[in-house]
This record gives structure tokens, C-alpha cells and sequence, in this order.
């Protein structure tokens, strides 16, 4: 067990994790010059495609230093905020982190939030400065700013490059001298902490885990102890590059189990896995319940699809925990589910995963974030859909949660990024000089204001300097007013926003503005309106589509041409109490991209 080194490496996006993992693997002879690609461990299209990683991905090496045979677990980790449940799982499993920072970009607001989370489970940290070979890397003022972070000696800074390979025998060393070795009693009855999931059609569901005390053999009977449900193990083995069995894993290791599983809502990540024989009574704390920031509802295109739609959400879940998911229904689109996401990149990967993965094409209406509503009764009811939101007659206060927003940016663009944020209802609480060139700006801002469009108009303003990161601190009370959208006079659920009520006027008229651009024409004329309650506050009129009814009318008196014209009035008077109009997904999305 003392051969034993579990760490994750941690960092910003773009920081430069996952090749410095390839270049660990290939310096440990992990993979072969054959198998070799870059961002190795990305290994969903969407990742290669974006350059991101979306999931934390675990592998196994064996390197010999010092004659001595050592097993490194790595786990590679996301570093967008919207994934950092993935993180503070991938944390939960190890016992050090290798901090990387970009030498030519410094510390982001991501490093900082990512490595508060690596010394709550007190991790052994390394710091690492990597993308030392670019010419515009800056060594002496990025160590500054990594000792003032976590005060280390300015020697215990490694120099590294990931594209290079520079650094990388330091960094070995360094993991063997620093990492701890994993604590547990091999003795004492079996407890392994499920750290993550996957779905396998042949095999069933694979749970990835690490024992913190006893061992796992394989052919036990096996007990979830949260679900209370008991499975034989017929496989269990550690994490190379494919899965490779063995027939015992043993304290400290991280490995996998196949057992046959089928249900997807049997397998919980954060749950302790034990032996029938010897059951250990207490299970390991590990996770917090993830709470998610955004909210909205997913329908399949076709009605009839709906059941697919609920086992695609389910294999999905097993693969990321972090979404959560309950049946809704809605007037204009059926039935669907209510999502709740980290983020807004969080929903987007999803709807994209949806399609490619399960071929399910879906429909997402207007994010937003649950509220909490307080009726003249004195009842609170918490609101995840506009729709929810009690009569305006009965309703005494809405109160909106809240978030701390935390920016670091260059200088030159603190007004641009103030002005943003104020726009946005936002409250500076305090501004402070990191360097001479770098500011920290933290602000209290309502979570919904920043669900839409936040994100990318800050990236905007500050040429992609400006790094963000957020947290929740609790619900207050705001004028806070529901906007329906009318066509025809009929609502559309799906459209309909809460928003305060200095914004709901110019909301309103923009997506009016928007709706009338995207809706198709009719034979009949549309109205569009916004509207508060009973009040109309902004309409747009889209006007019908005419057939020339009098080109067979040539000569004659003007009241056969009224005759006529009257005839095709009365058509479409009827026309319209029966026609619908069809509303176009891109309608749904247009109003995150209103500006």
C-alpha cells in the first residue's frame, strides 16, 4: 500500500491538463507510441471537438523510481466551472493534486475555486507551472502569484511543459516524495467510496471506486449501502488505458466492478460499496448533494417518444451525475422533463450528448432558476417554472437567489466589466489588486441575470482575459414579475420568463421583435404580445399571407371585386379560429441570444 499514489491534476481551462497527462502517460510507458494521441483521455467526440474535457477520467500507471515499483492513480479533471462536481469527485478520491497554472496567463479565477476544493480533503499540493516553452510566458510573476495563493517555497515550484515533455521526471519525483500514501486498515471489513459510473450495453453498469479500507475479490457478494441492493462481482480490476481485471483490489486502489447491474437508478455516486459476509455498518462520507443553477425543461420533438427520452436521461445520469431530472408536463409541448444543469455549458453539452449519443432530438425552453414565492397565506412555494408562480392576487413576495461572483481581470477592463455587472443588477462588494496589472472584483448579483448571456458577454468585453466563478449565498427578496407571451391571444407556457420588473418592458419588446422575425408567416394574421398578468405591453402584429382572389376579376363593376374580397375576409376570419401556429425551435433558443 505504501507503493500506492492517488492524485488528480487540477487546474483553469486551457491551463494545459491533458496533454501534461499524455506526456505522464508516455513518460510512465503507460501507452505505446501506437496508441499515442493527443488529449488521450478525451475520448468523447464532443471533447476532442471543443478542446475541453467534460468528464474526469482515471487511468493507472506503474513506473519504477528508485528500484521501487510504484502504482500512480491519475485523474484527470474539468476546469469550466460548470463541471466542477466532477472535480470535487475526482478530489474525493485522492490524496494529492497537481496544481497547473499557464505560465503566460497566470492564476484564474478556476484555479482558485478548484484548489479551495482540494484543501478542504486536505490534498498534498503541487504546484506546477506549465506552458513554460510559449514566448510569452512570464516564470517569475506567475511564482509570485502561486506563493501569495498557497505560500509555498519558491523551489517547490515545478517548471514544466505539457506539449515538450520539459518537467516531466520532476514531476514523478515530486508525486513519489510528496503525495501521502493512501491511510486505510486492509483488514477491517471493505468500504470503497463510487466515485464515478459508466453504461456498458453488454456488460450493464460499471461503477468505478476506491477502497478506503479492506479489499474486493472478485466472485464476493457485494451490498450498495445507500440503496441497500446486493450484487455478485463477477469482474473487478484496476484502470489502464482499457479496463484490465484482476482478481483482488486492495486497500487504497482505485478500480472498477461489473456486476451485472441494469437499473440505472441503482447505482449512486458517492455510495459505499461492502461485503454481504462482513458488512461495514457506517458508510464513508464523501459528496455533498450537487445543487444545480439552472433549470429547464427538455420535450421530445415527437410525443410519442417520450419513454425513450426517460431511459436516455437515466444512461445519461450514470455517466453525469451532476444532472437531475423530474417529469412535467406543458400545454404547448406535451410531455418532458424539468433539468436541472450547473450551467449553461452543462446544458448545452447535454442536448448535444442527447442527439449524438441516443439520436433524441429535443426541444429546450427558456432557462431560468427556481425562486422561492411566499403567498398572502403565509405558504412558501418554491417555483423551478414561470408557471408555477402563484395568482398575482395571492401572492405577497417573490424572493431570487442570489450568487457571489468572483472576477479576475486585467486592468484595463475593470469599467467594461463594472458597467456589466451593474447593468446586470449587480452589487460590488469589494475590488482588489492581485498585481500591479490584475484585479479582483467580487460581486453580489441575482443568479438569474447571469443564466442567459452573462458568461459570454464578459468573455466579450474583456478580449477572453476575464476568468469567473460563482457560488450560491441564499435568497432575497426582489420585484420580481411573470411575462407571458401571447399568439392569438393563446399563452405559450414554454416562452414565458420571470423578470424584474425594470427589465420586463424592454424584455418584452424584444421578443416580440424576435418572435415576429422567427415565426413563419400564416394565412391568417398573428398577433404577438407580451403581457403582465392582464396587461398587454408590447405587440407585434405578423401579417397574413394573401392570395390574389380578384386576378380572375377583370372589368366589370367594383362591388364584384368587394364581393370577392368579402368572401376571402370571412375564409380567413374562420381560418383563424381554427389554424394554430406552429412555433419553431429556433423561437424557443432566440431569447437567450436577444442581444
Amino acid at each position: 500500500m505504501k507503493h500506492i499514489r492517488n492524485f488528480c491534476i487540477i487546474a483553469h481551462i486551457d491551463h494545459g491538463k491533458s496533454t501534461l497527462a499524455d506526456r505522464l502517460l508516455e513518460y510512465t510507458k503507460t501507452i505505446s507510441q501506437r496508441e499515442a494521441q493527443a488529449q488521450l483521455l478525451d475520448n468523447m467526440d464532443l471533447e476532442r471537438e471543443r478542446g475541453i474535457t467534460i468528464k474526469s477520467h482515471a487511468i493507472q500507471m506503474n513506473y519504477k523510481v528508485d528500484d521501487i515499483e510504484y502504482n500512480f492513480n491519475l485523474i484527470d479533471t474539468p476546469g469550466h466551472v460548470d463541471f466542477s462536481y466532477e472535480v470535487s469527485r475526482s478530489i474525493a478520491a485522492c490524496e494529492g493534486a497537481l496544481l497547473i497554472v499557464d505560465a503566460s496567463q497566470g492564476i484564474q479565477a478556476q484555479t482558485i475555486s478548484n484548489l479551495y476544493l482540494a484543501l478542504e480533503h486536505d490534498l498534498e499540493i503541487i504546484p506546477i507551472l506549465n506552458k513554460m516553452d510559449l514566448p510569452g510566458a512570464m516564470p517569475e510573476e506567475v511564482k509570485d502569484q502561486i506563493i501569495d495563493l498557497i505560500g509555498c517555497k519558491r523551489e517547490d515550484i515545478i517548471p514544466a511543459s505539457g506539449k515538450t515533455g520539459m518537467g516531466i521526471p520532476d514531476i514523478i519525483q515530486a508525486i513519489v516524495d510528496r503525495v501521502p500514501a493512501p491511510v486505510g486498515d486492509p483488514e477491517a471489513p471493505l468500504q470503497a467510496l463510487i466515485f464515478d459510473s459508466v453504461f456498458n450495453p453488454f456488460r450493464g453498469i460499471i461503477a468505478y471506486y476506491k477502497v478506503v479500507n479492506g479489499e474486493i475479490k472478485k466472485g464476493d457478494k457485494v451490498k450498495f449501502i445507500n440503496t441497500g441492493k446486493q450484487y455478485l462481482a463477477d469482474e473487478v480490476g484496476i484502470l489502464k488505458l482499457d479496463m484490465s481485471p484482476r482478481s483482488v483490489v486492495k486497500t487504497g486502489d482505485v478500480g472498477y466492478i461489473i456486476s451485472g447491474i441494469k437499473e440505472a437508478r441503482e447505482v449512486k455516486v458517492g455510495d459505499t460499496i461492502t461485503t454481504v459476509d462482513r458488512p461495514s455498518l457506517d458508510s464513508i462520507q464523501g459528496f455533498e448533494e450537487v445543487k444545480p443553477m439552472v433549470f429547464a425543461g427538455i420535450y421530445p420533438v415527437d410525443t410519442d417518444e417520450f419513454e425513450e427520452l426517460r431511459e436516455a436521461m437515466h444512461k445519461l445520469q450514470l455517466n453525469d451525475a451532476s444532472i437531475v431530472f423530474e417529469p412535467e408536463s406543458s400545454a404547448a409541448l406535451g410531455f418532458g422533463f424539468r433539468c436541472g444543469f450547473l450551467g449553461m455549458l452543462h446544458m448545452e453539452i447535454i442536448q448535444e450528448r442527447l442527439e449524438r449519443e441516443f439520436d433524441m432530438t429535443v426541444i429546450t425552453t427558456v432557462p431560468n432558476v427556481s425562486y422561492i414565492a411566499r403567498t398572502t397565506k403565509g405558504e412558501e412555494v418554491i417555483v423551478n417554472n414561470p408557471s408555477d408562480l402563484p395568482d398575482p392576487s395571492k401572492l405577497d413576495s417573490v424572493e431570487e437567489p442570489y450568487i457571489k461572483a468572483n472576477i479576475i481581470t486585467k486592468a484595463e477592463f475593470v469599467g467594461p466589466v463594472m458597467s456589466l455587472c451593474i447593468q446586470k443588477r449587480g452589487i460590488i462588494v469589494n475590488q482588489s489588486y492581485l498585481t500591479s496589472d490584475r484585479v479582483e472584483l467580487i460581486f453580489e448579483m441575482p443568479m438569474g441575470e447571469i443564466v442567459f448571456d452573462f458568461y459570454d458577454k464578459l468573455k466579450t468585453i474583456s478580449k477572453g482575459y476575464a476568468s469567473f466563478d460563482y457560488h450560491q449565498v441564499g435568497y432575497r427578496k426582489s420585484d420580481l414579475v411573470r411575462l407571458d407571451m401571447l399568439l392569438n391571444e393563446e399563452p405559450v407556457d414554454a416562452l414565458s420568463s420571470l423578470i424584474h420588473r425594470s427589465n420586463a418592458y424592454d424584455f418584452g419588446k424584444k421578443i416580440c421583435e424576435k418572435l415576429r422575425e422567427l415565426i413563419p408567416r400564416q394565412q391568417f394574421e398573428i398577433k404577438i404580445q407580451a403581457s403582465i398578468g392582464a396587461k398587454v405591453i408590447a405587440r407585434e402584429t405578423l401579417s397574413a399571407l394573401r392570395k390574389d382572389v380578384t386576378a380572375k376579376c377583370y372589368g366589370g363593376d367594383i362591388s364584384r371585386k368587394r364581393k370577392l374580397l368579402e368572401k376571402q375576409k370571412q375564409g380567413k376570419k374562420r381560418m383563424r379560429q381554427v389554424g394554430n401556429v406552429e412555433i419553431p425551435q429556433t423561437a424557443f433558443m432566440a431569447v437567450l441570444k436577444l442581444d
